[in-house]
């Protein structure tokens, strides 16, 4: 569960990072569904792997992310566990990447030439210039970027099958946090109950509170 620690254990600084455009999440979604006709949502208890038992902590933050999104779709929490006439699971998928930029300008002589150099968290100059002119330095860095998807899997409990299946993958600078997720989320349920099978785009604007916090 190292993937979920890495975007649930920061969250609190994760949307502190962002920028104050930050108003809305674009997530690539698919959703699968064999929800019965004329059955409605009803009550429902979180189902948990073992490797999620064993961060429980960290599951229970992105559960209560996914909460909104499972109430705007109609579903209650269950009073008891026992009595939850469904199960919903969902899941994290977060990948840390380096992506390297060159910084730099354009000389009188044209554009940038030849290689330049850079290893995840240090700098190294790198070589600017053109064929027609003299070669400048300038130094080559490594910034975050996060790919993030998430999973809401929704079952009957008294037979057990799966009812639906939603992703919701989307990447960017930040690693995560609680309003992101739930923007997540609610992409993954954007096609619930029949579900939609081609990936498409989906914008959901961040809560009001949430965007304004952003710097």
């Amino acid at each position: 569960m190292s993937t979920l620690r890495l975007s649930l254990a920061v969250a609190a600084a994760a949307l502190a990072t962002g920028c104050a455009s930050l108003n809305q999440v674009s997530s690539d979604v698919v959703g699968y569904g064999a929800w019965p006709a004329g059955r409605a949502p009803g009550s429902y208890v979180f189902e948990r792997l073992p490797s999620q038992q064993a961060e429980l902590t960290l599951q229970q933050q992105l559960e209560d992310a996914a909460r909104p999104a499972l109430a705007q779709a109609g579903f209650t929490p269950a009073a008891q566990a026992a009595q939850a006439a469904f199960s919903v699971q969902v899941n994290l998928r977060n990948t840390r990447y380096e992506r390297f930029d060159y910084a730099g300008g354009w000389g009188p002589w044209g554009g940038p030439w030849g290689p330049a150099f850079a290893v995840p968290g240090r700098r190294f100059p790198g070589y600017w210039g053109s064929p027609w002119g003299p070669p400048w330095w300038g130094p080559a860095y490594s910034a975050p970027w996060y790919e993030r998807e998430v999973s809401v899997i929704i079952r009957d409990r008294q037979g057990g099958p799966v009812l639906y299946e939603g992703h919701a993958r989307s990447d960017g600078a930040l690693s995560g946090g609680t309003a992101l997720f739930d923007a997540m989320f609610r992409a993954a349920l954007a096609d619930f109950p029949q579900g939609n099978a081609s990936p498409r785009r989906v914008n959901v604007p961040l809560e009001p509170a949430a965007a304004q916090a952003a710097p």
